[in-house]
C-alpha cells in the first residue's frame, strides 16, 4: 500500500488516541469499587434474607404470645368467677368444697401458663433484639453501598469527560487519514491487540519492541518513502521518522 508520509504520520497521533480511550474503557470496567460494591450487594441480598426470616420468626412468636396471653386471661376470668361463687358463699357445702378444688386446679393451670407466657415473651424479646441488629446492619450496609456508588459514578463520570476530550478530534485525524489507511488500520489494530501503528524507533519496532534484524533494516530502507511498512513479526504498521535508525 501507498500513502504519502503524512498521512502516516498522522497514524501514531490516531493510535494515541485510541490507546487512550482503550485505557479509559478498561479503566471503567475495573473501577476498584467494583469488586467490593458487587461483594456488598451479596451481603446485602443475603441480609435482606435473614432479616425476612428474623421478621417471620418474630411475628410467629407475637401470635404465639397473643394466644398465651389469651388463655391465661381465660384461666383468670373463671378464676374470678369461682372466687366471687366462693365469696358469696351460694351454694350447697359440696358445690363450694369442688369450687376450691377447682380454684386450686384453676391456680396451677394458671402458673403452667404464666410460665409458658414469659418464655414466649423473652423469646420474642431475643427476636425483636435480633431484628433491630439486623436492621441497624441493613443501615450501615446501605450507606456503605450509597458511598461506593457515589464514587463509581463521580470515577465514571470523570473517565466518560476524558474520553469524549481526547476522542474529540479522532474523526479529523481520520479523514486525513483516508479511507485505505484508515480501513488497514482499523483491521489490524482489531487482530493485535489494539495497537496497530507505532514508531519505528531506534532499529525497534514499537508495536511487539523487537529490534530489527539487518536485512529487514535494509529493506526498510530501500522502500519508497510513501510505502507503507509493517514489521515482520507482529505485521503492524511501522512509521518511519528521524529516530528510525536507518
Amino acid at each position: 500500500m501507498k500513502a504519502d508520509p503524512s498521512r502516516q504520520w498522522r497514524l501514531l497521533d490516531l493510535q494515541a488516541i485510541d490507546t487512550r480511550l482503550d485505557q479509559i474503557a478498561h479503566a471503567k470496567a475495573n473501577l476498584p469499587q467494583t469488586k467490593p460494591l458487587a461483594e456488598l450487594t451479596a451481603e446485602l441480598a443475603a441480609l435482606d434474607t435473614e432479616i425476612v426470616n428474623a421478621r417471620t420468626a418474630a411475628d410467629d412468636v407475637a401470635r404465639e404470645l397473643a394466644k398465651s396471653e389469651q388463655d391465661v386471661q381465660l384461666v383468670r376470668d373463671r378464676v374470678a368467677r369461682d372466687q366471687a361463687r366462693l365469696d358469696s358463699g351460694q351454694g350447697t357445702a359440696k358445690d363450694l368444697q369442688a369450687i376450691q378444688h377447682e380454684l386450686t386446679s384453676l391456680a396451677r393451670r394458671q402458673s403452667e401458663l404464666e410460665d409458658v407466657e414469659i418464655e414466649v415473651m423473652e423469646r420474642g424479646e431475643a427476636l425483636a433484639a435480633r431484628v433491630a441488629e439486623l436492621d441497624a446492619r441493613r443501615g450501615e450496609l446501605t450507606t456503605r453501598i450509597g458511598a461506593l456508588e457515589s464514587e463509581r459514578e463521580a470515577a465514571l463520570n470523570t473517565l466518560d469527560a476524558e474520553a469524549r476530550q481526547v476522542g474529540s478530534g479522532r474523526a479529523d485525524i481520520v479523514a486525513g487519514i483516508g479511507d485505505d489507511l484508515a480501513t488497514l488500520y482499523e483491521k489490524i489494530r482489531a487482530s493485535s491487540g489494539g495497537i496497530a501503528a507505532a514508531e519505528l524507533k531506534h532499529r525497534r519496532c514499537g508495536g511487539c519492541r523487537l529490534e530489527l534484524n539487518n536485512v529487514d533494516l535494509d529493506r526498510i530502507r530501500k522502500a519508497a518513502q510513501d510505502e507503507v511498512v509493517r514489521c515482520e513479526e507482529c505485521r503492524r504498521i511501522m512509521i518511519r521518522t528521524a529516530e528510525s535508525g536507518l
